[in-house]
């Protein structure tokens, strides 16, 4: 069993972990007990009802953070021609065609998203085992003629979420430096996407659970029913 540090020891004196809290409640906890030297995330891990197994019921979507995350994400383009000076222009980092894939088949992988437009797909679909769920599809967006559009979207703050094999969102909404109401906010823009991405053949309880921590710091459980009727208004 792993030991735990006295910084994140001090952090589980300051709350109850069996009770639900309300999601301001939990988000400055989250602030309080932060204690780390560097700007933790806000991360917010969610439990749904759904069975991934399942193809109708495999839950995946974006949504704009209001706030961002608090972090600049990298972005890479495959294109070719006028293309490339759009990707650049709108700020991707790394621009290639062929050059660009055969350096990702090398093992280059310092980027969150990969952004490719449709003439190019077919020699990127070889990437699908080294790039796993960074592979460009239609569905998220990254497979587009519009690369400089979503280029700028992805730059601003858009967050790309997906369950795991266990029916597990996870996902960051911010930063513990972030003032409450800019974390308040966040949140309230993922889980209401988080509801429009819910599966239509799904019966029964869709979130099951909600809890939010730091990247140092113990798990926040989270009451489920408030944080969703401040999402609903």
């Amino acid at each position: 069993m792993a030991v735990r540090g006295k910084a994140y020891r001090h952090a589980l004196t300051l709350y109850d972990r069996q009770v639900l809290y309300s999601l301001p409640e939990a988000l400055e906890l989250i602030q309080k007990m932060a204690r780390a030297k560097f700007d933790e995330t806000v991360e917010a891990a969610v439990v749904l009802g759904v069975d991934p197994k399942k193809s109708d019921q495999r839950v995946r979507g974006s949504v704009h953070l209001p706030y961002g995350t608090g972090r600049q994400p990298k972005v890479a383009v495959i294109a070719k021609g006028e293309k490339v000076r759009e990707a650049q222009e709108a700020g991707a980092d790394v621009v290639g065609a062929e050059d660009l894939i055969e350096k990702i088949e090398q093992g280059f992988k310092d980027f969150d998203y990969l952004v490719a437009t449709p003439d190019m797909m077919r020699q990127v679909s070889r990437l699908g085992r080294k790039l796993g769920p960074k592979t460009p599809s239609p569905r998220s967006g990254t497979v587009t003629n519009e690369v400089g559009a979503v280029v700028r979207e992805l730059k601003r703050g858009r967050l790309d979420f997906r369950a795991d094999p266990q029916g597990v969102v996870h996902a960051p909404i911010g930063k513990v430096s972030f003032p409450l109401d800019h974390l308040m906010e966040n949140a309230r823009s993922f889980l209401d996407a988080l509801l429009k991405a819910r599966p239509a053949t799904l019966k029964g309880q869709y979130i099951k659970s909600l809890t939010l921590s730091s990247t140092m710091g113990p798990g926040v459980k989270v009451d489920v029913q408030k944080a969703l009727q401040l999402v609903r208004g």
